[in-house]
């Protein structure tokens, strides 16, 4: 798991059906990379939150079908750093 920002959002209407209609996030990691993930739990842009990825992304969704490897677990409220 590992801890990202969320960015905004990425509407695609065009999509392989594995993807269904999940809700599509831009997240940016601690290094500065944008990636991809599918956001079952709603996040909205700013909010920091949790991802899952590889296979286990497929399994933090409603439907273990959906084709992705990195999904947003949770929204984070609060945490203490070191």
């Amino acid at each position: 798991m590992e801890i990202m920002k969320v960015l905004g959002r990425m509407v695609c209407t065009q999509r392989v059906p594995g993807l269904g209609h999940m809700n599509l996030r831009i997240l940016e990691n601690n290094k500065g990379k944008k990636l991809v993930a599918v956001d079952p739990v709603g996040a909205r842009e700013g909010n920091w939150v949790f991802t899952a990825s590889g296979s286990a992304a497929r399994f933090a969704c409603p439907n273990p079908e959906v084709q992705t490897d990195l999904t947003i677990g949770g929204i984070i409220d609060y945490w203490e750093s070191d």
